[in-house]
């Protein structure tokens, strides 16, 4: 959900606004070009690879201040280990996103590079709307134990689920603070609404979308140690050892007896960092200064799905009332804050033709425009929408190299263990937005060498699916050490 005042009147520069047309109107595309040409500049003039190593060691610096002393980021989870890759079985997994249940049996037979590993055996998605968000009480955990049942009553590959004697173990993977909202024990609530449906099922394992995305991966590849959630907003989980983090972070809980345990996944809440680190335009602080929680997530607003269309969005507001874009006239459609969307971005950045036919159509079909934008235009748009995400590749290879680099730091010993760092990546963003992963691993790449501290190399690989496969992973591993 976006969170935004409503509208305030955009600023601009003063120069935009006085531009006195005394001999020659300038046509668009000629008015247009000034702006371009700042945008780019704006955009990417932190785009080369001192600037974003600088960003880089201010972002270590915050990680490391907040693995001593913040309640919000740098949060230890309950997972402390990491999967061998000899866990097997099915097991029942959900996803409980903000407007989505998935509910799924996930098979895992053992880490072989020969067949896969670890697969979705079935799935079955339902939307969470507005009726549903509103359950009061116990009665949200009642409507997903029903998912639960109808998922299960479906399976035709296994043995009657409905009919087991003992209970089925199942882990669950939440993509939002669910803590916040229900004071009273989440196994508890879970276990409850399936009893009442008749399900024999024992909630063994909880954890975030992160911390599922390590868990997911590192049962494919014993090389990995983080990974990272970007798709409308980011956030990332790291292997850590407990030493790392102060003593109060772990409030009262009670560590696992066993020696071995020396490590626990850590969900960075990553969204909340760089607002000292990342410089920003004109655009990011509007955008910044009319969002409900400023300077909250300042990460996110910068670099996120959920905010990528919103920049392009107030540049084209701009470059209409000052420049002729549209003929100065805005769409009402894009007058409204969070209109233009990430995904038409990719449509656009995906249209490499001379013409940029399709882009013209699409936005004019998505946009309500009474004609298509002059070829002109569009090219200006799509320009823009390069520089923005152009930027936003480079922001988030500085945050992947920073929390490498932490890794590196604080965890010399297991680095032996492996020739590179793997990071596993879903979301979106990561994993469809046209090339972004391989000009965010080409970038990193660029990184490392010039750093020459000699880190391994960092590689990013798709971890898709990755909430649903981390929670069926987690449950395994918990029957495993029970």
């Amino acid at each position: 959900m976006m969170l935004v005042h409503p509208p305030a009147p955009l600023p601009h520069r003063s120069s935009f606004r006085s531009t006195a047309l005394e001999d020659v109107t300038p046509s668009y595309e000629t008015a247009m070009d000034p702006l371009l040409r700042e945008v780019q500049q704006l955009f990417g003039q932190q785009l080369r690879v001192e600037p974003l190593l600088a960003i880089s060691k201010k972002l270590q610096a915050e990680f490391a201040e907040r693995l001593q002393s913040s309640p919000q980021c740098m949060l230890p989870s309950h997972n402390y280990t990491l999967p061998n890759g000899k866990e097997h079985g099915t097991y029942l997994a959900l996803e409980v996103g903000g407007s989505t249940l998935r509910v799924a049996l996930v098979d895992l037979s053992g880490r072989n590079k020969s067949r896969r590993s670890l697969r979705i055996r079935r799935i079955v998605s339902s939307t969470i709307d507005n009726e549903v968000r509103n359950l009061r009480g116990v009665a949200f955990f009642d409507w997903m134990a029903g998912k639960i049942g109808e998922m299960l009553s479906a399976d035709r590959e296994s043995p009657d689920y409905m009919q087991l004697k003992e209970p089925l173990p199942m882990g669950i993977a939440w993509s939002f603070p669910i803590e916040l909202v229900y004071p009273v024990h989440l196994r508890d609530l879970v276990e409850q609404a399936c009893e009442r449906a008749n399900l024999n099922i024992r909630l063994d394992a909880i954890v975030n979308d992160s911390s599922a995305a390590v868990l997911s991966r590192a049962y494919v590849d014993p090389s990995t140690r983080l990974a990272v959630i970007l798709g409308t907003g980011i956030n990332a989980a790291v292997h850590l050892p407990i030493s790392s983090l102060h003593p109060s972070k772990f409030g009262t809980r009670q560590f696992p007896t066993t020696v071995d345990t020396t490590h626990v996944l850590v969900n960075t809440e990553l969204s909340m960092f760089g607002r000292r680190a990342f410089p920003t335009t004109r655009w990011d602080e509007y955008l910044n200064a009319n969002h409900m929680l400023p300077d909250f997530q300042p990460m996110e607003y910068l670099l996120a799905g959920g905010y990528l269309g919103e920049i392009v969005r107030l540049i084209i507001v701009e470059a209409t009332e000052t420049a002729g874009l549209f003929g100065g006239i805005l769409p009402f459609t894009l007058s409204r804050p969070y209109s233009l969307e990430t995904r038409t971005l990719a449509a656009i950045e995906a249209d490499t033709s001379a013409s940029l036919l399709s882009s013209c159509r699409l936005f004019q079909e998505n946009y309500s425009l009474l004609t298509p934008p002059t070829p002109a235009e569009m090219r200006f748009i799509r320009q823009v929408t390069l520089s923005v995400s152009r930027r936003s590749q480079g922001y988030f290879t500085a945050a992947i190299h920073a929390l490498s680099s932490l890794y590196h730091d604080l965890d010399r010993e297991n680095l032996q263990l492996a020739d590179h760092i793997s990071i596993g990546c879903d979301g979106s963003v990561i994993n469809k937005y046209p090339g972004y992963m391989e000009k965010s691993q080409a970038m990193l790449d660029q990184l490392v060498r010039f750093e020459n501290t000699g880190m391994k190399r960092v590689v990013l690989e798709s971890a898709g699916e990755s909430a649903v496969l981390g929670a069926g992973v987690a449950v395994a591993m918990a029957n495993v050490m029970k």
